[in-house]
């Protein structure tokens, strides 16, 4: 399983202290530090469209209205931060956030 996100975010912490409670093998990658490639940001994108970039953030309230005005792909490539997570890839399924939802799904001891 493969966590994307920021080592800074809580959310992120969150996810990957249950996950790896309930036994799972857990890989995170910071996305600021090991920014996505083109073929990665195209499969999220095909999966989740403009929800991958949260537009209630600071760092997306920051971006020029240019950037603004791009697609979700330029403004991830151009801040990585705008980029709604944790976006956790498990085998073939994705899941973005980890909200009640995301939790129940993957653990189902909960």
């Amino acid at each position: 399983m493969i966590i994307y996100g920021l080592n800074t975010c809580a959310v992120c912490q969150k996810a990957v202290k249950a996950l790896e409670a309930e036994g799972r093998d857990i890989s995170f990658r910071d996305v600021r530090a090991d920014p996505l490639s083109e073929a990665e940001l195209a499969d999220l994108l095909a999966e989740f469209g403009d929800r991958l970039v949260d537009r209630t953030s600071n760092d997306y309230r920051g971006l020029s209205d240019w950037l603004k005005n791009s697609e979700a792909d330029a403004q991830i490539a151009a801040r990585p931060k705008v980029m709604t997570r944790p976006v956790i890839r498990d085998g073939k399924m994705l899941y973005l956030g980890w909200d009640e939802t995301v939790q129940k799904t993957l653990l189902p001891g909960r």
